[in-house]
């Protein structure tokens, strides 16, 4: 199966939300719209892109945890806001 521009553009409007990048996001929005993709299916993508964006941020979190209790004279605090 070889997807077309539409479902293309719109797997690039969740990996674009998956990865933060609100440039990357307007870009793809604009070309699958472009490209006939609906406000439902757009809706879609972007959830899917967040829910793999919250997934990975978890696993993220996760792993911070473990580095901050196997080494803890990193420095680094589990509260830390990262502004001082």
């Amino acid at each position: 199966m070889k997807l077309d521009e539409r479902g293309m553009r719109l797997i690039a409007v969740g990996a674009s939300v998956a990865a933060n990048c609100q440039v990357c996001l307007e870009t793809n929005l604009a070309r699958a719209k472009e490209c006939g993709a609906d406000e439902d299916e757009i809706a879609q993508a972007i959830w899917v892109g967040r829910m793999i964006r919250k997934g990975t941020a978890s696993k993220m979190d996760e792993y911070i945890g473990s580095l901050i209790q196997a080494v803890p004279d990193l420095g680094l605090r589990a509260d830390c806001d990262c502004e001082s």
